[in-house]
């Protein structure tokens, strides 16, 4: 007799999940098991955290998936301790070591070394990266034995502060734009020493606006009756954005796609002077989506959520 296997009816979840990602779980994985907490038909994370790497992992289910990309674009900050005087071949402490070499730098070297990665900087993507040449991740070829040419690519440090220094191992903070690998930098600061590096932890501890404040667990999620009460609204991802609210007849026109000239509406709250992104609310203070708010006060919807247009 054949088993019949019955299909897993998901439901439609729509929030933003904080997750305090734990060592040895890749993202994805980390994603699933959120996922099957929360039965969720669609989610999302904002970008990957190496598997040996923890910290703030913000997972976007249903319709907040559609400002996901946000957080991909967003400047991020992250605690990392870097092991000075010892190379691996993937900069981090999953590698195979390559070089050991004595540390005699003082703090006074360091923070010396820290001012000159402030600000601008050029960095060369790792080989063992997920950056796809020929269709291919990086780290195929590296684990290959390839190593492949790579551009430098311009980031910006915001922020690169010494927490502390215990030899021979550098704790440090990073504020960094998107597209910053915090292995690469650990790498050339202890290359800037002359005693090489690679990088031992990491931990983030920001995305954007959001903050470890309100972090959970895989645990929290799977002690919890009721884990969705552990999400944050969909709007979590837009609090940096201002916040404007339509009446009931000008909602109904900004959902279905409609420019709106605000300047001419005296009743409704505008953000000036600003032109740019902001989020939209009706006046029950549910969130219709985003629009662009520009010259003259115009009003140009973006990205709609989909229950508010049902």
């Amino acid at each position: 007799m054949t088993e019949v296997r019955v299909k897993r009816v998901r439901d439609a979840v729509d929030g933003v999940l904080l997750l305090d990602k734990p060592v040895g779980l890749s993202s994805n994985d980390a994603l699933i098991k959120a996922k099957r907490f929360m039965n969720a038909k669609k989610a999302g994370h904002t970008g990957t955290l190496d598997p040996f790497a923890t910290g703030l992992l913000p997972l976007c289910f249903g319709e907040a998936t559609k400002f996901s990309q946000d957080l991909l674009e967003a400047d991020k900050t992250y605690l990392a301790t870097v092991h000075l005087g010892q190379r691996t071949d993937t900069g981090d402490t999953e590698g195979q070591v390559l070089e050991t070499r004595d540390v005699s730098c003082t703090q006074a070297d360091i923070e010396a070394v820290l001012a000159r990665f402030r600000g601008p900087i050029k960095q060369v993507p790792p080989m063992y990266s997920a950056l796809k040449r020929d269709g291919k991740p990086l780290y195929e070829y590296a684990r290959e034995g390839v190593v492949l040419e790579r551009e430098a690519r311009d980031v910006t440090i915001h922020k690169l502060e010494l927490v502390s220094y215990e030899a021979p191992f550098l704790k440090i903070e990073v504020t960094c734009s998107k597209g910053t690998y915090i292995r690469v930098l650990g790498e050339d600061i202890g290359a800037a020493l002359g005693c090489g590096a690679h990088l031992n932890a990491l931990r983030r501890t920001q995305v954007g606006a959001l903050t470890t404040d309100k972090m959970v667990t895989l645990e929290d999620l799977a002690a919890h009756a009721a884990p969705r009460e552990l999400l944050a609204p969909v709007d979590a991802l837009l609090s940096s954005f201002p916040r404007i609210v339509l009446n009931a007849e000008l909602a109904k026109r900004f959902l279905h796609g409609q420019r709106l000239p605000l300047g001419k509406e005296p009743s409704i709250a505008v953000p000036t002077p600003y032109e740019g992104r902001v989020r939209i609310y009706d006046e029950a203070g549910r969130l219709l989506g985003t629009g662009i708010f520009g010259e003259y006060a115009i009003l140009a919807p973006e990205r709609l959520i989909a229950s508010a247009q049902a």
